[in-house]
């Protein structure tokens, strides 16, 4: 009896997530729609979700060979999200590992002040930084923008966490063995944290990839853009055309969906490790 109660609460669970997956999958679903569509037919109703006419190929060919250069601004979100991404997994694994598994005066105190820095919105710094840069000479600038970016102490307090939770006797084997701090970090946390490491770098990834507010501060020169100014340019121009916004919209997602599909395990593993870890 019992199993048969849960049986059916598993299926009602499940019949209600699926229900609600649907339910925010329409939007994607009609962008992807929209993109394959002549402009005339983007907006009719009832709506069409398979297209009766099909324009991919010339709504493709705006976005990528039109005179604003999409290619560009795709580059240029590659390589910020790619680098500020690995120097945030090298910089807050480093931290992380300091706080947790090195042993010295004051560290507790010291991370418990970083700690209370997350509490000032990045809002308020914008003026600090902007001078920062100016006076470094990194202001319009992508290094201006990575040096911003690649460290996190959100990251940095996850991966600690995480990090606690690993036994201290690998350490200890380490070291009667010989291995140094570098060995120790390098040939033994960073293997034991790759679930977390995956989730963290698929964070961080999205984050830079969606940043708005830094690039439209902090860079002038429409060439160092990236997707998210670039899709704001495309809005100018093709404000009433919206089928070459979706297609837009369409090509600056997809790389999020192919990272997030093929580190989705780890994602998972890490996110349940966390919470049985506590």
């Amino acid at each position: 009896m019992l199993t048969t109660k849960f049986d059916v609460s598993k299926w009602l669970t499940t019949i209600v997530l699926a229900i609600f997956s649907i339910l925010f999958l329409i939007p994607l679903l009609w962008m992807v729609s929209a993109a394959m569509k002549y402009e005339a037919d983007v907006l009719t109703y009832p709506i069409q979700w398979i297209p009766e006419r099909w324009n991919v190929i010339a709504n493709f060919k705006q976005v990528w060979f039109s005179k604003i250069s999409f290619s560009l601004f795709y580059w240029n979100s590659l390589k910020l999200a790619v680098i500020m991404t690995v120097f945030t997994l090298i910089f807050s694994s480093m931290a992380a590992f300091a706080f947790t598994k090195l042993q010295y005066k004051g560290r507790d105190y010291v991370f418990g002040l970083l700690l209370a820095l997350m509490i000032i919105p990045s809002e308020s710094t914008l003026v600090p930084r902007y001078l920062l840069l100016k006076w470094l000479h990194l202001y319009n600038t992508h290094e201006g923008l990575i040096l911003m970016g690649m460290f996190s102490m959100y990251f940095t307090f996850l991966l600690r966490q995480f990090m606690a939770g690993i036994h201290n006797e690998y350490i200890e084997a380490a070291k009667i063995d010989g291995a140094g701090y570098w060995r120790i970090y390098a040939g033994i946390m960073v293997p034991l944290c790759k679930p977390i490491l995956a989730t963290v770098g698929i964070i961080k990834f999205i984050w830079s990839w969606n940043d708005y507010q830094g690039p439209l501060i902090f860079l002038i020169q429409q060439k160092l853009f990236p997707i998210p100014l670039g899709i704001q340019m495309f809005k100018n121009d093709y404000a009433d055309n919206y089928a070459v916004l979706m297609m837009a919209s369409l090509a600056a997602i997809v790389p999020l969906l192919v990272i997030f599909i093929v580190l989705q395990k780890q994602v998972i593993k890490g996110i349940t490790l966390g919470g049985v870890k506590g």
